[in-house]
């Protein structure tokens, strides 16, 4: 394969509209900022949602400690069909394997 040649090399300006529209997908700068707005809040809403899922898995390990001391099981079934519901009602059936890994995370070793 050979390289086709042009006699305009690419500028500057060139380079980065193509390496704004490689990043975000976008046409136009005005969209590319947009996009890359949105994505910077997407990726601090990730970083609040790790933080309260790993709070929950904190909570969730005195909870199970709690009920192990006491004779009984680390999982309450009963209770996981709770949060089950609970996701699926907010969030339809990709709310259920949502809370499914997320109750994955929490019960720990079992």
């Amino acid at each position: 394969m050979t390289a086709v040649h042009t006699d305009r090399p690419r500028t500057d300006a060139t380079n980065a509209a193509r390496s704004h529209a490689d990043r975000t997908g976008a046409r136009t700068d005005e969209a590319a900022d947009v996009i890359t707005g949105a994505r910077d809040r997407i990726d601090a809403l990730d970083d609040r949602i790790i933080g309260l899922i790993q709070e929950r898995m904190a909570v969730s390990a005195v909870i199970q400690e709690a009920r192990l001391s006491s004779g009984g099981r680390r999982v309450n079934l009963a209770r996981e069909m709770e949060v089950l519901t609970h996701y699926r009602d907010a969030l339809g059936k990709p709310g259920t394997s949502l809370a499914m890994t997320m109750l994955e995370l929490c019960r720990g070793r079992i």
